[in-house]
């Protein structure tokens, strides 16, 4: 970890990036559990519109609407915690918009109708982005009658690393829109959470070298717009199964299959010299591709090592990511410090 938690200490923001088939939404959803442990609610917001909370938490489409969809799990995995999904709409977050800033509802709804609010957003993705951004935000910000955060963390599941500076970069956006009056001043305010303390970046990333490029790539481009970034979370781990002696002599083709054969006699899993001399060939090419992999991976992480951010760990699942699982990475993410 790092002198300074930012990944934790202070966040209220957490907004969760990564190269499509890195498991970016399911690291998400289980941060947004692991977080919410420890009697906190927490929001979980989806910008993308595939439904992919829905699909993790076994529940219908969500709604564009706040609403509780899980129960965090606690010490000795008693329920203690809330979250939250909203699934944001971009049309209906434009209404929210002109509610907020002009009180014409009702007069959105109608040219929502005509296809002007989708005009809009389709000659001006970046308004689309400041609508998407605005509405986090603004649950970030929020509070009860009492003065009261309304929720003690969000998480964003947001768009891939490819585009994450961009989406983010809502002041740059808005640039060519209005300099001036109240999108302006809209932009200003989200760039106000997004830039601040509160926010932190995590970049979701497997072991293999384009998604860590993508990821080291995506950590300079944040640094240079001066937005805060938190972890690297390296999921689909695989466990280390054969000895490192064992791995670097397979890796440089040295495994003596013979050695195989007699490990597989010693064992009494061949029957005849034919069948372990076939086991034993299967296997070498096993363990061969396998430390190869291996090796790979160690790369890998070194190159993320140099980052200096601080790195998380989540393991393959072997029965796939269903809701059970998704609380077994939960559960590894609070050992790390994600509570």
């Amino acid at each position: 970890m790092s002198a300074r938690d930012t990944d934790w200490d202070g966040v209220r923001l957490h907004v969760v990036t990564g190269k499509g088939g890195t498991g970016k939404t399911t690291v998400a959803a289980a941060l947004a559990l692991a977080l919410a442990s420890g009697g906190r609610k927490v929001l979980l917001v989806e910008v993308e519109g595939r439904q992919g909370i829905a699909q993790l938490f076994d529940r219908p489409p969500l709604p564009y609407g706040e609403r509780k969809i899980a129960i965090a799990l606690g010490d000795e995995g008693k329920p203690n915690g809330d979250v939250y999904a909203l699934a944001i709409d971009p049309e209906e977050a434009m209404l929210d918009y002109l509610e907020m800033f002009y009180g014409m509802r009702r007069a959105g709804r109608a040219l929502t109708k005509i296809g002007v609010v989708d005009f809009a957003t389709t000659i001006a993705p970046g308004l689309r982005d400041v609508l998407v951004t605005g509405k986090t935000s603004e649950a970030v910000r929020r509070k009860d009658a009492n003065g009261r955060r309304i929720y003690d963390a969000v998480v964003l599941d947001a768009p891939p690393t490819g585009r994450i500076s961009r989406f983010l970069n809502v002041t740059q956006e808005v640039a060519g829109l209005a300099r001036v009056g109240p999108i302006k001043h809209h932009a200003d305010l989200v760039r106000g959470v997004l830039a601040s303390p509160e926010t932190a970046v995590h970049f979701i990333t497997l072991l293999e070298e384009m998604p860590v490029q993508e990821t080291i790539d995506g950590l300079a481009e944040l640094q240079a717009q001066g937005l805060p970034h938190g972890g690297i979370f390296i999921n689909m781990v695989r466990p280390q199964v054969v000895p490192k002696a064992a791995l670097d002599t397979a890796a440089k083709g040295r495994l003596d299959p013979n050695d195989l054969v007699l490990g597989l006699k010693a064992a009494g899993l061949a029957e005849g010299e034919s069948q372990a001399e076939t086991i034993a060939s299967a296997l070498a090419a096993e363990v061969t591709e396998h430390a190869r992999r291996s090796h790979l991976e160690h790369r890998e992480r070194r190159a993320l090592a140099r980052t200096k951010v601080p790195r998380y760990e989540l393991p393959l699942l072997a029965d796939g990511v269903d809701l059970a699982g998704l609380y077994e990475l939960a559960e590894c993410l609070r050992a790390q410090g994600a509570a």
